[in-house]
């Protein structure tokens, strides 16, 4: 039985999930990464402010932004030290299987996944390595039909990731939607021709994800099932 069998008539549907700030509060993990990772090169950290606006880019044009003016060499060794640094503090500590959840996600993916129509997917700027570890951390790996991340993409807002994801489910545009914490995401579901959720408990102002192309925002993971629903109505 197919896919399309077993969601009868309806048309298959795909939302996509940010990790970082979205599923995954990790946010004391980067920092404290971010900060040893300039240490370890010398450099001064970056504030907490500006290292959390960067979160979701991949991690050289995360570091041309931290460390503005810096030479490919420079920006190398910083994204070398920030993934030696997340290991480390990984395993000091458990990383993401230490990290919380935001209130709701663990149901709302649930509830998400039962629903026969309904595919769910990743676009995170994690890297594969991160991913696998947050998958086997939660369990999720059987809940996700499609998961792309920094490795082998350009970093968002670069819509790659979520061609990727519609390209492995077979699911068009106009029935797929991304849910995500910063502009990033907003302005790679628009420029993909996806519908755009925020959600207001991320790393990046509700303003700015408006600004980048929200076309809802949501409060809490309860209101993301009705939210799905109302975009896709319109768009049928």
């Amino acid at each position: 039985m197919t896919q399309a069998d077993a969601a009868g008539d309806a048309p298959l549907r795909l939302a996509v999930f940010d990790m970082d700030g979205t599923l995954i509060d990790s946010q004391q993990f980067i920092k404290a990464a971010m900060a040893r990772g300039f240490e370890m090169t010398g450099l001064t950290p970056p504030s907490e402010a500006d290292i959390l606006s960067i979160v979701g880019l991949s991690l050289p044009e995360a570091m041309a932004v931290l460390a503005p003016g810096s030479d490919a060499a420079r920006i190398d060794a910083l994204t070398a030290a920030y993934k030696t640094a997340f290991v480390a503090i990984r395993a000091e500590t458990g990383g993401e299987a230490k990290a919380p959840l935001y209130p709701g996600a663990e149901d709302a993916l649930a509830r998400l996944s039962a629903r026969p129509e309904l595919l769910l997917g990743v676009a995170t700027g994690k890297a594969k390595r991160g991913l696998d570890h947050t998958f086997a951390s939660f369990g999720w790996g059987k809940l996700f039909h499609t998961a792309h991340c920094a490795d082998g993409h350009p970093s968002k807002p670069h819509p790659s990731m979520l061609h990727a994801c519609m390209s492995d489910t077979g699911v068009e545009a106009r029935h797929a939607a991304m849910i995500g914490d910063t502009s990033f995401d907003m302005q790679m579901a628009k420029s993909a021709g996806m519908a755009a959720i925020g959600v207001a408990w991320g790393y990046h102002p509700v303003a700015a994800l408006l600004e980048a192309g929200a076309d809802v925002i949501i409060e809490d993971f309860r209101a993301l099932d009705d939210a799905l629903d109302a975009i896709w109505s319109v768009q049928a």
